[in-house]
């Protein structure tokens, strides 16, 4: 059922909508997003289930983005790689995951992704972590604990990239006992979208892991959040 239009506070409408039968919800803001009196869809090509995808989705219900998602599209043959997401915003098609959470960022104001030089740098530092030192390090272990593949089938490495995966989680439990709240400072930012949804997998692997005390409060700080319960801790890891 669509909920009638409500106003907000700045004079703008919103309403609230279902645009996909997995997505709890997503807005649409008037003409607050897009060129003035031009009201178009974000298109979001990949299956919900993929941890690359539903970055793209929690960003989008946080900016309060409307959008339509397909698991499959012929825009997709647009990435040379094959992957997903792949995104089309009228006549643009963007690929790569984190550069399409910057994409949106900065199409739809500062909030999540600041232009002054120092805060953004800091926030894209975590981002590029995530996506190099944090992924490598959990790759092996869950491909063999998780997605149970026989290629990855090596006793010994799959201890190895555990270990390493748990001094990745160190490293950001430092972090996040510097600053208290998330991982580039008290507010919520774009980094916390991959490293919540990195966090995320890490709690939901089968395995024996230390306990980091900062790691499990942030977890819960982002619970808060139903963007995060939406596309995070949904049961998938």
């Amino acid at each position: 059922m669509t909920e009638p239009p409500r106003k907000l506070t700045f004079g703008l409408t919103w309403q609230r909508r279902r645009v996909d039968a997995q997505v709890g919800f997503a807005y649409r803001i008037g003409n607050a997003i897009g060129e003035p009196g031009v009201r178009t869809t974000l298109r979001i090509i990949g299956k919900a289930s993929s941890i690359n995808v539903r970055k793209v989705l929690w960003a989008c219900d946080e900016l309060c983005i409307a959008f339509e998602r397909s698991d499959d599209g012929p825009e997709r043959r647009y990435n040379p790689n094959g992957l997903v997401p792949v995104i089309v915003d009228g006549d643009f098609v963007l690929w790569e995951s984190n550069t399409i959470l910057r994409y949106l960022a900065g199409r739809h104001g500062e909030a999540l992704l600041p232009r002054e030089p120092r805060t953004r740098a800091t926030i894209e530092k975590w981002m590029d972590w995530q996506a190099t030192e944090f992924n490598s390090a959990w790759r092996y272990a869950f491909m063999a604990l998780v997605r149970k593949d026989p290629v990855f089938d090596d006793v010994r490495q799959i201890e190895a990239s555990k270990q390493e995966w748990a001094r990745m989680v160190g490293i950001l439990d430092e972090q996040l006992t510097a600053t208290g709240a998330f991982v580039a400072g008290a507010d919520f930012t774009l980094a916390d979208i991959p490293i919540g949804l990195a966090v995320n997998r890490w709690f939901m692997t089968s395995m024996r892991r230390p306990s980091f005390q900062a790691v499990e409060t942030y977890y819960e700080r982002l619970s808060e959040r139903p963007a995060f319960m939406a596309h995070g801790r949904n049961g998938i890891e």
